[in-house]
């Protein structure tokens, strides 16, 4: 049955990405399903509460239940951020670069959407609307498979964005909703998918995303983990390390943005480690210090080990490490990093430079929280994910990172000798 099942979403996939769609157009049925949105909030609410209901019965924790759960200010961000994608320039058959040979050939390079597009998430609802406008915009089509305990809440958003493709007599296959809450379903999709799926992208947790990276035959956009770190070097302004450093862990502790250990330049430790661990506890946060930091600071923290530098929390909790200067901070990241979202906090303009040009991150910030690691601040108008592959796209995959290109040759008549 899944085998058919999926060969009919595949095939019906195909054919809607053969469509070319121009961009006022697309930009139509992208306000019509904010419209849309604002229209049903009520019927999107019940469909919501029936997945929370799901989601405490078979005992679910409270963070997870959160990002779960749908409000109106969660619906007015999802409404903002379609808004935003439909402001977008369209990022397909644009010239990305051109030039002339000397026997007068004429090559373009020229940007082209991917095709179809795989996408497996858990428990955030906003994943459907953001995905389903991203790839519909850059001219994909897109087959989603969302988590068994939103099962509810994502069919509805994607019935609705279905339902203005076919207001504006547009092929409804353009978004696919995977309505087989089967586990088996993912391995198929995963593993028997290569004629229909160009390329998936998990959203999850690490279990979830370890599962797609370790058993797709199908290429993968997507991060393991998020391990992010903030160096506060010595020559920093300390007001605005502290400032940056409890956003960056404390502002939401469950994204994959969020600061999970913090470095101190060893100059600073009798300086600064009581005021930035205090200010962390009085916040609610769980600190683990090395042997360093406690000779100084005798308060609540514990003693962090070899496996808190690999850890991440997604809790209110932080591990932080002395080390001597940048470069011992650029080794420690590189070392246990996952090539996540790493920033410095520095004046020095110098020691900056060797930070952001030697870490191996996808996204490297300087005097900034790390929780700006997001698609929509960097004005993507939303995102499908993060991208840590050494491989592009690397960091938030938004509506340009969509696409792929080819080369237009245009000859009068040459042939090769």
């Amino acid at each position: 049955m899944i085998k058919r099942y999926f060969e009919i979403i595949g095939r019906k996939s195909k054919k809607a990405f053969e469509n070319k769609v121009k961009n006022e157009l697309k930009n139509k049925v992208l306000k019509h399903y904010a419209f849309l949105i604002q229209k049903n909030e009520k019927s999107i609410f019940l469909q919501n509460k029936k997945d929370i209901d799901y989601a405490k019965k078979i005992g679910l924790k409270d963070n997870f239940i959160s990002r779960l759960e749908l409000n109106t200010k969660k619906l007015r961000a999802i409404v903002s951020s379609i808004n935003s994608i439909s402001k977008l320039k369209d990022p397909t058959d644009r010239i990305l670069e051109q030039w002339k040979r000397p026997n007068g050939l004429r090559i373009k390079k020229v940007s082209v959407p991917i095709g179809v597009i795989g996408v497996i998430y858990e428990s955030r609802p906003n994943v459907t609307s953001d995905v389903s406008c991203l790839c519909f915009k850059s001219g994909n089509s897109v087959i989603l498979k969302g988590g068994s305990e939103a099962y509810f809440t994502n069919k509805i958003l994607s019935n609705l964005f279905r339902k203005s493709l076919k207001f504006y007599k547009i092929d409804p296959n353009f978004v696919q909703f995977v309505d087989i809450r089967s586990r088996k379903v993912v391995d198929h999709m995963l593993s028997k998918m290569k004629k229909y799926i160009d390329i998936i992208i998990p959203r999850g947790g690490k279990s979830l995303v370890k599962k797609v990276q370790d058993t797709s035959t199908l290429p993968v956009i997507g991060h393991l983990e998020g391990l992010c770190h903030t160096y506060i070097d010595r020559s920093a302004n300390l007001k605005m390390a502290l400032k940056i450093v409890l956003n960056a862990k404390m502002r939401n502790t469950a994204i994959c943005g969020a600061t999970e250990t913090i470095l101190l330049n060893d100059k600073l430790i009798k300086k600064f480690s009581k005021l930035l661990i205090t200010k962390l506890e009085n916040n609610g946060c769980e600190v683990y210090t090395d042997k360093k930091i406690r000779k100084v600071y005798k308060g609540k923290s514990f003693l962090a080990s070899e496996k808190d530098w690999m850890t991440e929390y997604l809790a209110s909790k932080v591990s932080i490490k002395s080390v001597k200067n940048v470069m011992e901070a650029i080794n420690h990241i590189n070392k246990y990093g996952t090539q996540h979202t790493d920033a410095i906090i520095c004046k020095n303009k110098k020691t900056s430079k060797v930070f952001l040009k030697n870490v191996k991150s996808s996204i490297a910030m300087q005097n900034t929280s790390t929780q700006f690691a997001d698609g929509g601040e960097f004005g993507f108008g939303a995102e499908v994910g993060i991208s840590t592959n050494n491989l592009p796209p690397r960091g938030p995959v938004g509506l340009g990172q969509l696409v792929s290109y080819k080369y237009e040759v245009i000859g009068s008549g040459q042939i090769r000798k």
